[in-house]
């Protein structure tokens, strides 16, 4: 790993630290302690959601057009400028509006990483870059989440106003991270899809190309099935129908944690040379029999013991399919765009995922919430198996380099000065 790659994924630690003190507890933070009511709390939340979606589809072109550098550090700084204001908050308006700051710079920050990794690694080690970057991430929030819980006191606003500064800190470390990075000249992108002059249009381009849409549908459905769940719809789930204590949920969420920082370059080294869109089929196979577990936890009356242990054994189910997906998607789509539309691909699945997660919450809350629980199951049962499925269709569409680099590549692809390239 190069010097800048190391920098990138400090920095990226580092931040996912600071957002892991206060992502557990921005709900309480404006219902009860800022005492504005569970309907602005509510609010915030979906601002989160909106400012990415809003921001997410010029970010790619910005990136294209002016590299990813400048647009990571705007994001780190628009990040931090919100995570202080909500820090210093004491009024609906502001609130707001520093969510808004804040969730627009998280969107930007994410697709300018992504493309400054794609920028200093090469097809092959790219799958261990950005693997890296989702342990690094899981890592951080974790330990963020258990120190942040420390420090907290719902009587002291005082405490909260510390934990945003902490995390606006850790937006800037971010920034001055990547700002000394000294990125190539061009990024390493191999066998790529031929695109229209950019006079054509980079939304153009990117439409006309089937493996791309083949691969924002099956990431639509991976974070609607996973991510998009978590917080509302298994959570609900599990506390209304295995009817576990809610403090428990904290135990399954650590246990997800967990099982991704165990298992990510355990399962690395196998994946390697396999197949990407074989990995992300086994993922549904492996998320359908989390979903099952989940329906069963609901079925087993009398022994809650054994309900909540498959409620975990979901949530860690869902971790080893995580840990799996980070070596194969994130990578995949930098193989799949044009050296020069690389934010552009980036941006648009950020967008993807973005939708996902807001609608996921959405459709989970309102089946469980309405009693529709057995339903919710059979859902996302056919969402898993539905990943298995399109992943495989998409396999059929990509060339081998693009879905297995490491097999396809010879040894002249992996020279040392690739890793130079991007020594600042």
């Amino acid at each position: 790993m190069g010097a800048a790659l190391r920098r990138i994924q400090l920095g990226n630690a580092l931040s996912a630290f600071g957002n892991g003190f206060t992502v557990p507890y921005l709900y309480v933070y404006v219902a009860k302690v800022r005492d504005l009511g569970a309907s602005t709390a509510g609010i915030v939340l979906a601002m989160l959601a909106v400012a990415a979606l809003v921001v997410l589809p010029f970010t790619g072109r910005a990136i294209d057009r002016r590299g990813p550098l400048p647009v990571a550090v705007v994001g780190t700084f628009a990040a931090a400028l919100g995570a202080l204001g909500l820090g210093l908050s004491t009024n609906e308006p502001m609130v707001i509006a520093s969510t808004v700051a804040m969730g627009a710079g998280i969107a930007i920050i994410q697709p300018a990483l992504a493309t400054m990794i794609v920028w200093c690694s090469t097809p092959v080690t790219r799958s261990r870059a950005f693997a890296t970057q989702f342990f690094l991430n899981n890592l951080g929030l974790g330990i963020g989440g258990l120190i942040g819980g420390l420090l907290v006191d719902e009587s002291d606003p005082a405490s909260f106003v510390r934990l945003f500064a902490i995390e606006a800190v850790m937006f800037l470390v971010l920034g001055a991270a990547v700002a000394t990075v000294r990125l190539p000249k061009a990024p390493k992108v191999e066998d790529e899809v031929p695109v229209e002059p950019r006079a054509e249009g980079a939304w153009r381009a990117l439409l006309a190309d089937r493996r791309m849409l083949w691969l924002c549908l099956l990431g639509f459905v991976l974070f609607f099935a996973c991510y998009g769940q978590f917080e509302s719809g298994l959570a609900a789930y599990a506390t209304e129908v295995t009817r576990i204590e809610p403090s428990t949920l904290g135990i399954a969420l650590a246990a997800n944690t967990a099982a991704i920082v165990m298992a990510q370059f355990v399962v690395l080294k196998l994946v390697e040379r396999r197949r990407r869109s074989r990995v992300i089929a086994v993922v549904g196979l492996i998320w359908t029999v989390a979903w099952l577990a989940a329906g069963l936890s609901g079925l087993v009356h009398g022994a809650q013991g054994v309900a909540t242990g498959l409620l975990i054994s979901t949530y860690m189910l869902f971790g080893v399919g995580e840990s799996l997906l980070s070596p194969t998607v994130s990578p995949l789509v930098a193989d799949l765009a044009p050296s020069r539309l690389i934010g552009q691909y980036n941006s648009v699945f950020a967008l993807v995922k973005q939708l996902a997660l807001a609608v996921g919450p959405a459709v989970g809350a309102l089946l469980v919430g309405h009693g529709a629980a057995a339903p919710y199951i059979v859902m996302l049962i056919l969402c898993a198996l539905g990943i298995s499925a399109l992943a495989l269709r998409l396999g059929r569409l990509l060339t081998p380099a693009q879905d297995n680099p490491r097999a396809t590549a010879t040894p002249v692809e992996v020279p040392v000065k690739e890793e130079v390239a991007c020594v600042a």
